[in-house]
């Protein structure tokens, strides 16, 4: 069997959702709904957005669990109290934390409302250094640093220019279809 590189199995930046730093949360959403349209129905949705900044350079990426952590401004209380480190992820943690912290008690019409306001540039979080693979990386190298680190998805460079971006959901198909001898 020939060696699978992550170049083959990413996709290309220009087919994938992104944005500006200056675009409002509800205009990422729409940009992921606008590039899920346009994939080949056979693809897994995308997940996330790229964040670039004004020369076009990813800076950022927005998962849905950070739009959801965006929407609701007193998860910004839960983490800087360090509760989560401390004290495990029993349920009844996790009950009180939601009344403890007034999370999501507003009604949802306010998340429409939030999202036309708040600017991506707000809640974004800078890359780490785990988040990158590079374009000639073997499979196995990319499974094991999607194992390793807590991401999803890792963006594909050549040098410092980023080509794509590479998701585990790809990954576990390409090993499915590996495990079925296609």
């Amino acid at each position: 069997m020939k060696t699978i590189t992550v170049k083959e199995l990413m996709v290309p930046l220009e087919e994938y959702a992104t944005v500006s730093q200056e675009a409002t949360l509800r205009e990422a959403v729409l940009a992921l709904e606008k590039a899920q349209m346009a994939l080949d129905p056979s693809r897994h949705k995308h997940r996330a957005i790229l964040v670039l900044d004004e020369s076009g350079k990813v800076v950022s990426k927005i998962t849905m669990k950070n739009i959801l952590v965006a929407l609701e401004p007193n998860y910004g209380k839960v983490e800087s109290m360090g509760v989560l480190e401390r004290s495990g992820y029993s349920p009844d943690l996790i009950r009180s934390m939601l009344e403890d912290n007034a999370l999501w008690t507003e009604p949802l019409q306010f998340v429409r409302e939030r999202a036309t306001k708040l600017k991506v540039g707000d809640f974004i979080q800078a890359l780490s250094e785990g988040e990158y693979i590079d374009d000639n990386a073997t499979l196995g190298e990319a499974i094991h640093q999607l194992v390793v680190y807590p991401y999803h998805s890792l963006l594909v460079t050549s040098g410092d220019e980023v080509l794509g971006i590479l998701r585990l959901s790809d990954v576990f198909t390409k090993i499915c279809d590996i495990i079925k001898d296609r």
